[in-house]
């Protein structure tokens, strides 16, 4: 699932393209929205929260889209066509640029007063003006036993982190993802981190936590089944399925 730092990106190239500019398409292939037209009205900003992108109109309305796992948008120009349609769900365009957005897991028009609905349950975004670490270690710690690793991808704790960052943050501040999050003495420090990576990769396409961009060499850990530890050589395990899997080292964050 594409996590707070790829959002981030989305919606910056989503502003840039869409933002100050009135729609002369708007084309829902969701049967909820089937009739939603959003022609004529003025993007007045797209932003995001968390993993959740949200794209607000001159009406009064805001478009709140998730990508989940297989969700993506693509920005092109306006006079650009439009190829395998059985797997869009949104186009939106004005007379210099196209949006089309691909197999999004959520699609919902909104009041924008109403953006609470789809947001309000999230904890400090990583990657918002108002990002809060004292907050996020409060409800980090809000449950003592549950293992940081867990809490951690609880998005009601702290918005953005997903798979990749929670395995390579743990690592790197040497935690065991099934230690009790009460027991962590550095949840501030870890959240810390947490923050700097996602603000270092925000702006790239692709993701570095090692500092080094050569192919294969860019995570310690995720991604690295039975592979040596950078730091130990002891292979790295990996625990879970799809949007959920662990990794880490045995000896490291033992």
């Amino acid at each position: 699932m594409p996590e707070g730092d790829v959002v981030w990106y989305t919606a910056r190239r989503l502003h840039e393209a869409l933002a100050g500019r009135t729609l002369t398409r708007s084309d829902f292939r969701v049967p909820r929205l089937a009739t939603a037209d959003l022609t004529g009205d003025k993007v007045t900003e797209a932003a995001a929260r968390g993993k959740h992108l949200l794209i607000r109109t001159g009406g009064g309305l805001t478009l709140h889209t998730h990508l989940l796992m297989d969700g993506s948008w693509r920005v092109t120009p306006a006079s650009s066509a439009v190829t395998e349609s059985h797997r869009i769900r949104l186009i939106l365009a004005n007379d210099e640029w196209q949006a089309t957005g691909y197999q999004l897991g959520v699609v919902e028009l909104l009041r924008t007063r109403d953006e609470q609905r789809a947001t309000g349950h999230l904890g400090p975004d990583l990657l918002g003006p108002d990002w809060d670490r004292d907050e996020a270690v409060r409800r980090l710690v809000a449950q003592p036993d549950r293992p940081v690793g867990e809490a951690l991808m609880d998005q009601r704790n702290l918005a953005g982190i997903g798979n990749v960052y929670k395995s390579e943050v743990l690592f790197m501040r040497r935690v065991n993802p099934w230690t009790p999050a009460g027991a962590v003495p550095d949840l501030a420090e870890l959240t810390d981190v947490a923050h700097q990576l996602l603000d270092a990769n925000k702006a790239r396409v692709g993701r570095i936590t090692t500092g080094s961009p050569r192919r294969g060499e860019e995570t310690w850990v995720y991604g690295r089944r039975g592979r040596p530890c950078r730091r130990c050589g002891t292979a790295i395990q990996a625990q879970g399925q799809q949007d959920r899997v662990t990794y880490w080292c045995p000896r490291c964050q033992s």
